[in-house]
């Protein structure tokens, strides 16, 4: 069957001056005639990609695009336009990622992390929204550490991210803090290996390696001002939003600091002790 989007192996069925009709048995679609190997002659096989032309036509070539069908590759943002953004697939024709399968803004030149698919029309288009199209079989195991691209965020579920641009992974919600955008890579821990193969993951370390860095970045703000404005007992959305840190993680990194001597903690904030 001839499928737009994929590479495929057919027989020239015959050659006239628009180009050479492949065919699969059932089937035939044009390849141009400039794209005729110089020496091809009617049943000899050609392996060749096949998609639609700017009149919508179902035609093939013998070049190779960068992309096939539910493939996830990174492409390059030619031009924006009205409709979205066009990328290039290596094709004379560019891929079309339209403005509702966006999961971030881009402008030209931006290495954009994308599947393709075919949309109600047939037509070959781009989406970022790439969970259904990543692999559930990686490599990795409980605390690896891997780099991935972050391409969704989701309030309910936490941030989406295709490891080695490959692999299905999420950061859980109470693992993410906002610090890290769609298209942003992240370096993370691997926390579980889910029975369907996808990764959870961790930006942040094991506890005991994370709460100094915690803490640190907890008395780099004190010392800024002597003080912040809260303690622990605080809010845990107001911890979050000023702290970028959980609750329970704040307060591991402000005990830290208590036990050694470097805060005092009351009823209005955390100030820094005084050394002198």
């Amino acid at each position: 069957m001839i499928e737009v989007g994929k590479s495929i192996t057919l027989n020239i069925a015959r050659i006239t001056p628009q180009g050479a009709y492949l065919s699969d048995g059932v089937s035939d679609v044009l390849l141009p005639g400039r794209q005729i190997p110089r020496d091809a002659t009617v049943a000899d096989a050609l392996t060749v990609f096949v998609y639609r032309d700017s009149k919508d036509r179902i035609i093939c070539t013998i070049e190779e695009p960068l992309i096939h069908l539910h493939e996830v590759k990174r492409l390059i943002v030619k031009e924006m336009t009205q409709i979205g953004a066009f990328l290039d697939m290596g094709l004379e024709r560019d891929l079309l990622l339209p403005f509702h399968e966006m999961t971030s803004k881009h402008k030209a030149g931006d290495s954009v992390l994308v599947a393709m698919y075919t949309d109600k029309s047939d037509r070959l288009c781009a989406t970022e929204k790439i969970y259904e199209y990543l692999k559930t079989d990686p490599p990795y195991v409980k605390d690896d550490e891997v780099t991935g691209t972050l391409y969704e965020v989701s309030r309910n579920f936490g941030a989406f991210v295709a490891v080695d641009d490959i692999y299905s992974a999420l950061i859980p919600a109470r693992e993410f803090s906002d610090e890290a955008s769609p298209g942003d890579r992240v370096t993370c821990r691997v926390t579980k290996v889910l029975e369907d193969g996808r990764l959870n993951l961790s930006i942040r370390k094991k506890a005991y390696l994370q709460m100094k860095d915690d803490s640190d970045r907890i008395y780099d703000m004190i010392s800024r001002d002597g003080k912040i404005p809260f303690n622990d007992k605080a809010d845990p959305e107001l911890i979050r939003e000023e702290t970028g840190l959980s609750k329970a993680a704040f307060k591991r990194a402000v005990g830290r600091l208590l036990k050694e001597n470097r805060i005092i903690i009351k009823e209005d904030g955390i100030y820094e002790r005084d050394t002198d």
